[in-house]
């Protein structure tokens, strides 16, 4: 199981990221096309790191969200920080909230509290919040061309979040029909093996003997599928997802992963 302190560290080292990308950025830079459609750079990592402080001091609510607000506002006023200024301001936020965090009691992760999925135990909010930080630090990273690690806790809990939620892609997104399986191989950083088989509806399963077929990504290509943050041809055509198998069922969940928003 999951503790508190494992989701500190973890939010740690995804500030520590978020940081080392923006640190020497100029204006320019933080104006870049960030992978996601509406922001850029700048204004991606405002959003991130702005929900964060909407959460540093609040208290887990089984039925009501943070104040949105607080987050909105920090994105107003990063829009005229100069680029140092905007680099301390979310340092400083990164640091309180790893404060705030580590001054909880860690029965925390068990109370019940609401989430962006609907109400869930806290912990389970923590990775949210990690799988979050982990796409959006690529978000901006990819197109800046920065290389970033992809394995540790980070990875770990983001692969965790869509590790989860596979038996709806699988039935939802790939529409595996009713006996069909499916075994995903992650390599890289946080190498990882999910099946999931559907017997009346789908569902994660510990092992399969014949699969329908494999699937092969890597942590940052798996997990930014699933986001729909990258296009799937260029990494089929990068060799960066693969299939062995059924060759229409690989290729057709290589380009339908996607569940988030």
């Amino acid at each position: 199981m999951t503790s508190l302190a494992d989701y500190a560290a973890a939010h740690r080292i995804a500030y520590d990221e978020l940081v080392s990308v923006i640190a020497s950025l100029d204006d320019d830079q933080l104006a870049t096309q960030s992978l996601c459609p509406d922001w850029d750079v700048r204004a991606c990592v405002a959003h991130a790191i702005g929900i964060d402080k909407a959460l540093t001091g609040w208290v887990p609510d089984p039925e009501n969200l943070f104040d949105f607000a607080i987050a909105a506002r920090f994105m107003e006023e990063a829009v005229s920080m100069s680029p140092d200024e905007f680099a301390s301001a979310v340092a400083a936020i990164a640091d309180a909230r790893v404060t705030d965090l580590e001054s909880l009691d860690p029965s925390v992760v068990d109370e019940p509290s609401m989430t962006p999925v609907g109400p869930q135990a806290y912990g389970n909010f923590l990775q949210i919040r990690v799988f979050d930080l982990w796409v959006h630090n690529r978000d901006i990273a990819i197109p800046l061309g920065v290389e970033l690690p992809d394995g540790g806790p980070t990875a770990e809990q983001a692969l965790n979040e869509v590790h989860r939620s596979m038996g709806y892609i699988a039935g939802k997104k790939i529409g595996l029909e009713d006996g069909m399986s499916m075994t995903v191989e992650v390599t890289g950083g946080a190498p990882r093996t999910m099946h999931v088989a559907v017997d009346g509806r789908a569902g994660l399963v510990d092992a399969l003997d014949d699969p329908t077929f494999t699937l092969t990504a890597d942590t940052e290509t798996f997990v930014m599928l699933a986001c729909g943050r990258v296009d799937p041809q260029s990494r089929i055509d990068g060799g960066r997802i693969s299939w062995t198998g059924d060759s229409e069922w690989g290729e057709k969940a290589a380009r339908n992963l996607r569940f988030t928003m």
